[in-house]
């Protein structure tokens, strides 16, 4: 598919990769097809993972992912018209129909759709509650789910963190494609999709290697500093509750 701004996007982010010596370990990338649509369920640590997911796809030669993505994005003066040149789906939360609608059209169209099903990016780097969107999506396609895991991205830049330092580790695990056949229950499916994210996460970070006790990138539950998922919610709690000028 020739896109010579996307592709001039992808060529940028390589680029800034290669620059901080970003390492990548990548596991499974040939659960992602070689042609027609499928929906990639990606979890959401880091404000690099648009970025990030979609180098497994890239180096099956599916130089194209669609991603959705909140609707405000897409009216910031800088990422807004890269997001519309790259022919990205807007999700507008108080009216998502469109973006569904127009998400099941590419993937009928054989494109690649990226969802992060958490909606927003997780500060306890759990796999959160997930929305089921990307579950009816792929059985309204008629296409491959796809779950898939980035690790260490957040440790670059996420919720109020930004180190740039060379070297770091990025880690991706693509999984085996999860059936959604038509009659099935989205919200069973869903739950079926969360327990598979959860369990390529653990495969993840257990192969990760730079893990020291207490690292703030890593789980509470592996060991690390980062806030347990109930500490996370009352995080988030606090923040939507803070006035705007806070």
């Amino acid at each position: 598919m020739a896109e010579p701004f996307y592709r001039s996007i992808i060529w940028s982010a390589k680029s800034l990769f290669a620059g901080l010596g970003l390492r990548f370990d990548i596991v499974g990338e040939e659960n992602i097809p070689l042609s027609g649509g499928a929906v990639l369920a990606i979890n959401h640590t880091s404000y690099l993972d648009f970025a990030l997911a979609g180098i497994p796809a890239d180096r099956r030669g599916r130089r194209v992912v669609r991603f959705m993505a909140k609707e405000s994005i897409f009216r910031h003066p800088v990422a807004g018209p890269m997001m519309r040149g790259m022919k990205h789906i807007p999700v507008d939360r108080d009216a998502g129909s469109a973006a569904f609608r127009d998400a099941v059209a590419a993937l009928k169209g054989g494109e690649l759709v990226g969802v992060f099903p958490e909606a927003t990016m997780s500060r306890s780097l759990e796999v959160k509650e997930i929305k089921n969107g990307a579950v009816r999506m792929a059985r309204a396609a008629n296409v491959p789910l796809i779950p898939m895991i980035v690790f260490g991205g957040h440790r670059l830049l996420s919720y109020g963190h930004r180190d740039l330092s060379r070297g770091r580790t990025i880690a991706i695990t693509v999984g085996a494609p999860l059936p959604t056949p038509r009659g099935s229950d989205p919200d069973a499916v869903t739950e079926e999709l969360r327990g598979r994210m959860s369990a390529l996460l653990d495969e993840t970070i257990e192969r990760y290697p730079d893990r020291p006790a207490g690292a703030s990138w890593i789980p509470a539950r592996w060991g690390g500093s980062a806030p347990t998922l109930e500490e996370a919610a009352e995080i988030e709690r606090a923040a939507r509750d803070r006035p705007s000028g806070d």
